[in-house]
This record gives structure tokens, C-alpha cells and sequence, in this order.
């Protein structure tokens, strides 16, 4: 599914136009990116939740030369779903 499929679902399930629906959407996923980027963590429950996990600066190999590399520290954005997700992709 992508952006306008789930706009177009959002809008039949909720009865908004597609215009609401677009725009309900895009301040869910703002609200959730401002989140984030203040480190802070979004829990829907039942659905799940995002955080920020802080990666370490480590060493890795290019597989194309061989030669060893440093990967620098990082800041990646997790979910872990909710266990009525979980219960429902079953």
C-alpha cells in the first residue's frame, strides 16, 4: 500500500473527504517525525510504538576492497509493533 491507498482507505473508513483524509495523515506523520527528532517516543497502543536507538561508532569491511572502515555513530528510528498488530498479520 502506498501514500494515496492509505489516504484513500483513511478517507472511506472515516468518512472525510480525500483532501481531510490527506491532510489528517500528513499531521499524524509530522507529529510523529517532530517527536522523533526531539528523541522522545510515540506509543500507539495496540499498534506499537517508534523510538530512536542510538548506534555506535564500529568498524566494518567494504566488501568490494576489503579494507576496513569506520561506520560512523548514528541515530535509527525502531518500531516495535503492538500485540494486537502481531495478533492480527498472524
Amino acid at each position: 500500500m502506498n501514500k494515496s491507498e492509505l489516504i484513500n482507505a483513511i478517507a472511506e473508513k472515516s468518512q472525510l473527504t480525500k483532501a481531510e483524509a490527506k491532510r489528517a495523515l500528513e499531521a499524524a506523520i509530522e507529529t510523529v517525525t517532530e517527536a522523533l527528532a526531539k528523541d522522545d517516543k510515540v506509543t500507539l497502543i495496540g499498534f506499537g510504538t517508534f523510538s530512536v536507538a542510538k548506534k555506535e561508532e564500529r568498524t566494518g569491511i567494504n566488501p568490494r576492497t576489503k579494507e576496513t572502515i569506520v561506520i560512523p555513530a548514528r541515530k535509527a528510528i525502531k518500531f516495535k509493533p503492538g500485540s494486537e498488530l502481531i495478533n492480527k498479520a498472524k
